[in-house]
């Protein structure tokens, strides 16, 4: 038997296996200590090895998907070695031969497909790139529904489609670097020729039984690579049992704001910064069901760029808030409505239960009810789900219903899960069985009457069989009967039988074999009937998603007073009165939350919009205001209404945010250097239709270093012409919209109270004149003494009046020169200059700071007298 654990074992060296033996998965070596410490479990040994001892650890058969749960989730594969013979039959070879096993499949984060595994909410993504020197093809597949795509990227935005991807495991060529990952992702590495380009297009084709790829649309060649590296990786590690996949579709991202990983994570879109914290889907979601709650998380994490489907999608969530009725019906029909993709997977598969044939039957009953309850007003996408949905539950929902017994079905019976009355044959069997059950009863009544032991039992085992047992005191009155014959003697019973008894016995094996081998063919008619509609369950529950996600949103916008956007085609930003949606639910009470407008309009008819500097002390709600408007921006091209009085939006074609400051340590990158990489990501791709909200840039170096770089930014985002929200504590830059008709100042409000200040949180025309800091150091907590230095060494340095010098700074500083925008500078004399002069009778070491700035006015003026200027 370890010969055998040892060989399996050497031929799957990555994953721990799981090695059926009897009642248990049993693992050995290595793989058991590595597996009592990853599951919390008891580790033992059995034999030795080398002369020591083998640990040994092992799990029930019956609890294995509960332990395969928490290896996947600490990103563990498993290797799953199953008994392929009885083991009756392998004692028949000799006492010394052993159950033949093989592996049956390897479990890793991104093949599950079990129910309890899988959450219901959120789509569980297996993606395989194939990178190019230009061109990186993608391909994700969500294994247990089926769900196929190919997508075509660059170098520059495999990133950004991965982290909009957001897989559980991914696969790569073996030694291509990849971009920054989540630490929660997979990573399995293939060899690179299962990656290669020429002739993958006409490999994939075959896997799908077609002779061209373009009979399921155009793909590039890469596209192709990735699509067959998935389909080969699935192969390998499922086995005879891979589930079915969709024929691939195209996802075009150029259809959807580009977001990039940063950015997400900034704005908490479908992932928490932080364990169990909030993020917009989960302050949002209003869905019903596990396919409305994926498919919001996707139209969140894929905002579209086209107008027309924006409009219908708001249409639909319109239609649904003006009929509260039809709203509240069709939110009950599909109240909990299974996924009816993941069940089908797993009956394809060979893996599905009874219960997963009734989960579609419920579901297509769901969506009958659905369908019913639609509302009267049908614009284009739900006039589209009722002409799908109207075809619910439909033959194989009426075939499900009739022929499935719920109660049965729906439990962990090995049998009984076909209902009465489907199958003569079926209820004939069942009767005979039934019946000879009730006989042996009445036969241990007889012998019980005959023999005058009232302590006779007729029982049953695996081993024997049916048989008579008696306590051992009265099993001379057996023996001496010829009726019964001995079979087995044990401390404090004896065991017998008879020939009626043995007659009765053959006839019910045959008859519980015939009834399990009918109700058997009947579900497999059942499952090859699923299989065969699988198109057609594919669109029912593509539209039981559609309508669970309009009718949820809509649910959103009359509970919360959420708006619905105009859409443009232009540069506009307006919100009127807007709100963040996170922090409004966070708060559970919408009149809490103070309402600010935005306004990135573009101001005239030069066409580029503006750029809005926020100033503002830390804590008044700067990143609020930010992300709130960011969010609203998703939220309107996700298709849903927006937290505000009123939204007027221009198509947003990439969003960049910047809040915030970390770390990669791990690479090397201080937390300035992070941000230096963003922010060079943000100013190489910003587009003027794009939206771009950036808070504190340059913090984190010398104080002039970042205002320079934060100045510098905000020229070049003002030249690109692409809406910005700039927060800063360089109060220098607000000079700039005295000089730009397309840059504008804005501030938090604070008030000031006895030395405390009192946040507003509300947003006003104008410049911050101070940070506050100290005073909000105070309110941290800092030492009194610590706080009252800082404000002695703050009032000196006020003193010294050095935002008078940085303002004359600004003002003379030549905007956009790096641009090509300032004017060309005047030749300098060649004659001696009064400047000079003035210049060459400095002594810097002998001046006072304040002599300092006197004189730097002074070689200013003397500088113009040079150019002539008054």
């Amino acid at each position: 038997m370890m010969a055998q654990y040892l060989t399996i074992k050497a031929q799957n060296p990555d994953g721990i296996l799981f090695y059926r033996m009897g009642d248990f998965y049993e693992m050995f070596f290595e793989d058991a200590e590595l597996a009592a410490k990853a599951l919390s479990i008891h580790c033992t040994t059995r034999g030795t090895h080398a002369g020591k001892p083998i640990p040994m650890a092992g799990v029930p058969v019956h609890a294995a998907e509960d332990y395969l749960a928490r290896l996947i989730a600490q990103n563990i594969r498993v290797v799953i070695a199953e008994q392929t013979e009885d083991p009756a039959e392998a004692k028949k070879r000799g006492s010394k031969s052993v159950v033949n096993r093989a592996v049956v499949r390897i479990v890793t984060p991104g093949t599950i497909t079990e129910e309890r595994l899988l959450r219901p909410d959120r789509a569980s993504l297996l993606v395989a790139v194939a990178p190019g020197k230009t061109e990186v093809g993608i391909a994700a597949a969500d294994v247990a529904a089926g769900r196929f795509t190919l997508i075509a990227a660059t170098p520059e935005t495999m990133a950004a489609e991965i982290a909009r991807l957001d897989p559980v495991e991914l696969i790569a060529p073996e030694g291509v670097e990849l971009p920054l990952l989540p630490v929660r992702l997979t990573v399995s590495r293939r060899v690179p020729s299962e990656f290669r380009a020429n002739g993958a297009a006409a490999r994939l084709a075959n896997q799908f039984g077609v002779a061209d790829l373009a009979a399921f649309g155009t793909f590039t060649d890469h596209e192709a690579a990735a699509g067959l590296a998935l389909v080969n990786y699935l192969a390998e590690t499922q086995l005879e049992s891979a589930p079915p996949l969709d024929p691939p579709r195209k996802d075009a991202p150029d259809r959807v704001m580009a977001i990039d990983a940063a950015t997400r994570a900034s704005l908490e879109l479908t992932r928490p910064s932080r364990p169990e914290g909030p993020t917009l889907l989960s302050a949002i979601d209003c869905t019903v069901s596990g396919v409305g709650a994926q498919l919001l998380a996707d139209r969140l994490s894929s905002p579209s760029l086209m107008r027309g489907e924006i409009a219908d999608r708001h249409d639909a969530v319109a239609a649904f808030e003006a009929d509260p009725v039809a709203r509240e019906a069709v939110r009950r029909a599909l109240k909990g409505v299974p996924d009816m993709m993941r069940a089908a997977g797993r009956l394809a598969a060979g893996r599905g239960q009874p219960r997963d044939a009734l989960a579609i039957g419920r579901a297509l009953a769901a969506a009958g009810e659905a369908a019913a309850a639609l509302p009267a007003a049908r614009p284009a996408i739900i006039a589209a789900a009722a002409a799908v949905l109207d075809e619910a539950p439909g033959e194989l929902g009426a075939r499900l219903a009739a022929t499935l017994d719920e109660r049965a079905a729906g439990g962990n019976q090995p049998d009984g899960y076909v209902a009465h009355g489907v199958d003569g044959a079926l209820d004939e069997a069942r009767t005979l069985r039934d019946e000879s059950r009730r006989f042996v009863a009445g036969l241990q009544a007889d012998y019980q009457k005959e023999t005058g032991v009232r302590a006779l039992k007729i029982k049953h085992n695996a081993v024997l069989g049916w048989f008579i047992e008696v306590p051992a005191g009265h099993a001379d009155t057996l023996h001496g009967r010829d009726t019964f014959t001995h079979r087995q003697s044990l401390a404090n019973a004896v065991r017998f039988t008879t020939d009626t008894l043995r007659d009765l016995e053959s006839r019910i094996l045959a008859a519980s074999e015939d009834a399990r081998t009918r109700e058997q063919a009947i579900f497999a008619e059942l499952v090859a009937a699923i299989a065969a509609a699988r198109p057609w369950l594919s669109s029912i529950a593509a539209q039981v998603a559609e309508m669970d996600v309009a009718a949820a949103l809509a649910e959103r916008a009359a509970v919360s007073r959420w708006v619905r956007p105009v859409m443009e085609d232009g540069l506009g930003f307006h919100v009127e009165a807007g709100r963040h949606p996170v922090v409004e639910a966070a708060l559970g009470d919408r009149s809490r939350f103070v309402p600010n407008d935005c306004d990135l309009s573009p101001p005239d008819a030069e066409g580029l919009a503006r750029a809005v500097i926020l100033t503002g002390p830390n804590m008044g709600g700067k990143s609020t205001y930010l992300r709130q408007n960011a969010l609203i921006a998703v939220l309107a091209q996700a298709g849903s209404f927006v937290p505000a009085k009123a939204a007027r939006i221009g198509i947003v074609d990439r969003l960049f945010s910047r809040i915030g400051a970390s770390d990669d340590l791990a690479a090397g990158r201080s937390t300035f250097m992070v941000e230096m990489v963003e922010l060079a990501a943000i100013l190489n791709q910003a587009g003027p239709r794009a939206l771009v909200i950036l808070d504190e840039i340059g913090r984190g170096t010398a104080t002039f270093d970042g205002l320079s770089i934060a100045w510098a930014a905000l020229e070049r985002l003002n030249e690109v012409g692409c809406r910005t929200l700039f927060a800063t504590h360089y109060h220098e830059i607000t000079t700039l919209s005295e000089r730009r008709q397309r840059i504008g100042n804005a501030t938090m409000r604070v008030k000031e109270f006895r030395g405390d200040i009192v946040f507003l949180h509300q947003v006003e025309a104008g410049a911050a004149d101070r940070s506050y800091g100290v005073q909000v150091a105070r309110l941290a907590g800092l030492p009194a003494q610590v706080v009252r230095r800082a404000r002695d060494v703050l009032a000196r340095l006020e003193e010294s009046d050095r935002g008078a010098a940085r303002a004359a700074l600004a003002a003379d500083l030549p905007l956009f020169a790096s641009f090509g925008e300032a004017e060309p500078a005047a030749a300098a004399p060649a004659a001696r200059s009064e400047a000079m002069e003035v210049l060459d009778a400095l002594n810097p070491d002998a001046l006072s700071p304040r002599e300092a700035l006197d004189a730097l006015y002074a070689l200013k003026a003397a500088r113009r007298a040079d150019m002539g200027e008054e």
